[in-house]
């Protein structure tokens, strides 16, 4: 079912524009709640795949299917009002080739409203990428760590280090080239994080990459320190609310069993208020 509250305000091409500019700020988003509270702040709001992980206890970003990024992209939608909400293309709904990226593609952009997908991948994911570009659907790319292929990268390893600085620059030309708006660079070391965005001509993000990229995103679970299952370095806890919320359990559980709650001012009477 498509949305009736279609993306409004920021597009790919505004994000594009921003090359060079006033850094873009990003962060995810999985519920409208959340959504109505990063829209003030952000140009653009990720709807990642990492809601497995952070949101349903997934061990990776594998298992998350084309219904949940749906799902929770329509939740996003009705929550954004002026940013531009990407939604990311889930493990193995894109790589098989460039017609079955299309086809998710499409649905994932009618049944969100959504203003363009993300993808990982570099050259070998760049035919993709322009395949979907010359038919309308707008694309952020994704190289350095992509935690879709951490079985092929051994774990959730810096890249790009040495030698195997040649390949992710290779990467980074080859989607900007494909039509891709913008490029999340993902644990790069921060000197080639900055040659790559002085480089190319489409804006970088980064995620534990550098300051010098033209934007920076993080997930909103991390930064709000309500996922602690780990804390990579490049993650900077912004508030502690996890700590807050057992806090604010604990005093709710010490008040019922006590029956310090409900008070008088929590419970109905024959003449009081509805």
């Amino acid at each position: 079912m498509s949305q009736s509250n279609p993306q409004k305000a920021l597009s790919a091409a505004d994000v594009r524009a921003r090359k060079g500019g006033t850094p873009l700020v990003c962060l995810t988003a999985y519920t409208t709640p959340i959504a109505r509270i990063v829209d003030t702040h952000c140009d653009l709001v990720l709807v990642g795949d990492s809601v497995g992980m952070v949101l349903h206890g997934l061990p990776s970003t594998l298992p998350v299917t084309m219904e949940m990024m749906v799902l929770h992209g329509q939740a996003v939608a009705r929550g954004l009002e002026r940013a531009l909400m990407v939604v990311d293309m889930p493990f193995a709904s894109y790589e098989e080739s460039p017609r079955q990226a299309l086809r998710n593609a499409a649905r994932i952009m009618a049944d969100t409203g959504a203003g363009a997908v993300k993808l990982e991948g570099g050259r070998h994911m760049a035919e993709t990428i322009r395949f979907l570009v010359l038919r309308g659907i707008p694309v952020m790319a994704h190289i350095g760590l992509t935690p879709q292929s951490i079985n092929a990268l051994g774990g959730y390893h810096v890249q790009g280090k040495g030698d195997d600085a040649a390949r992710i620059r290779d990467d980074a030309r080859a989607v900007a080239e494909a039509g891709a708006f913008s490029v999340v660079l993902e644990k790069l070391p921060a000197a080639l994080a900055n040659e790559i965005t002085s480089e190319i001509a489409i804006p970088t993000v980064g995620i534990g990459a550098s300051a010098g990229c033209d934007g920076q995103i993080l997930v909103i679970d991390d930064m709000l320190g309500l996922f602690d299952e780990f804390k990579p370095k490049f993650v900077k806890r912004y508030a502690h609310l996890a700590n807050d919320a057992a806090e604010a359990v604990r005093s709710y559980a010490e008040e019922v069993r006590a029956r310090k709650f409900p008070t008088l001012e929590h419970v109905f009477t024959d003449e009081g208020a509805e």
